[in-house]
């Protein structure tokens, strides 16, 4: 059970909505009693031991977690370390997301609205709102950006067979960045009877906050299953890839006060960070507002939006979650950056030692082991965050795997 005082943290949200001079929230006024009506309400409700039980059952029974923490012999023998996965990638629909979506589709049937609206990058985030929305019986739109609908046809289908009505995004870069400028237009116009998921830990106060709550699942089973297999709850380092970082929110939230624990977060660097087609927010950007929190972000000297690039439709966002902002600039992360080539030979690399093709997101984490040194004991958790079934067509035209 997570603690819901909000005071008193390092690394944690402090009860303004930031992360050091990271977050809160930066709103038209249309929008503010939405977001204000959500900030009252999401921890009372939250905690509620009615919620929690309905929320750990359906994460139990529906989900199917726990999800496993799986220890990677012939990878930890290849790095002379210790190399746990946690297999995020077997959940329901696939990825982590729907620990977040179960969360908010359950909030929103408490706050009384019956129409979802969700943006979606690699569609791996549309396709838990679009499960929850039908398990709920609840209307869903999803806005997508009109270049990732192509790049992740498999996920687009699976949106529209559980009901949803996808809405391509075809302003700007027509990827995620767009899918959220639509979805925030939407939730202005249709301020009373609609709730917005967010997929990431991105987006004004609340939503950081409330996302990595739901996310934060991951580490808490994270702990005990160490601690069975270990016998210890701490590992020495924890990886996890980074768009707008809900995955790693959720791997790092139980340890974010422990530094003895060393935080790794992976952005996607596209063609290189010195070519103008990547996605390293950390590593390129600077302070700004983006979709609602003072964050990093990816932007020209007058403040206009860069657009991101990644061979990842779920990291080329040209901004980062404040928490993440916050950890990397005070130093309690680390960060690297995976260029899409790295990404691929990892994905290839994982699946011929372990078995397990990884979503092309979650490749970038598995890129990094290369360019770090780990001691011979050292316990490593590398978050699996999604498998690779959508991106079947970029493996396939990258490898060429069909003969």
């Amino acid at each position: 059970m997570l603690e819901t005082n909000l005071a008193h943290k390092k690394y944690n949200v402090d009860e303004q909505g930031f992360y050091g001079e990271y977050g809160g929230a930066f709103i038209p006024e249309m929008l503010y009693p939405n977001v204000e009506n959500l900030r009252q309400q999401y921890l009372k409700i939250m905690y509620e031991p009615e919620f929690q039980k309905e929320f750990r059952a359906l994460l139990k029974d529906y989900v199917g977690r726990p999800s496993p923490l799986y220890f990677a012999k012939k990878l930890s023998a290849y790095y002379d370390t210790k190399i746990y996965l946690k297999r995020e990638d077997l959940n329901h629909t696939g990825a982590h997301k729907i620990n977040n979506t179960i969360g908010q589709i359950l909030l929103a049937k408490k706050l009384g609205k019956h129409r979802i609206i969700a943006e979606t990058g690699a569609g791996q985030h549309g396709v838990a709102t679009a499960t929850v929305c039908a398990l709920a019986g609840l209307e869903c739109i999803v806005f997508m950006g009109e270049v990732d609908i192509e790049r992740q046809a498999p996920n687009v289908a699976r949106m529209r067979m559980l009901g949803a009505k996808v809405v391509p995004a075809k302003s700007g870069s027509k990827t995620l960045k767009d899918a959220t400028n639509e979805a925030i237009r939407d939730w202005i116009n249709n301020p009373n009877d609609t709730h917005y998921i967010i997929g990431s830990v991105v987006g004004p106060h609340p939503y950081p906050d409330m996302v990595a709550r739901f996310q934060a699942v991951i580490s808490e089973e994270m702990k005990w299953q160490l601690r069975e297999q270990t016998g210890k709850e701490n590992p020495d380092t924890i990886i996890a890839c980074v768009g707008g970082g809900s995955n790693a929110a959720g791997a790092f939230y139980h340890y974010l006060e422990n530094e003895k624990v060393k935080l790794v977060a992976v952005e996607a660097s596209g063609l290189g960070n010195d070519t103008g087609k990547s996605a390293a927010t950390s590593l390129l950007g600077s302070k700004g507002v983006l979709h609602g929190s003072r964050t990093l972000l990816m932007q020209t000297e007058d403040g206009q939006v860069e657009e991101p690039y990644s061979i990842s439709a779920g990291l080329d966002y040209p901004g980062i979650g404040p928490m993440h902002s916050h950890l990397i600039r005070s130093g309690r992360a680390k960060v690297f950056g995976a260029t899409d080539e790295e990404a691929l030979h990892a994905a290839r690399f994982l699946a011929k030692m372990e078995g397990i093709i990884p979503a092309l997101e979650s490749a970038h984490a598995f890129a990094v082991l290369e360019k770090m040194t780990f001691e011979k004991e050292e316990v490593v958790v590398v978050n699996l965050s999604g498998r690779g079934d959508k991106d079947l067509a970029t493996y396939i035209d990258f490898f060429k795997l069909n003969g």
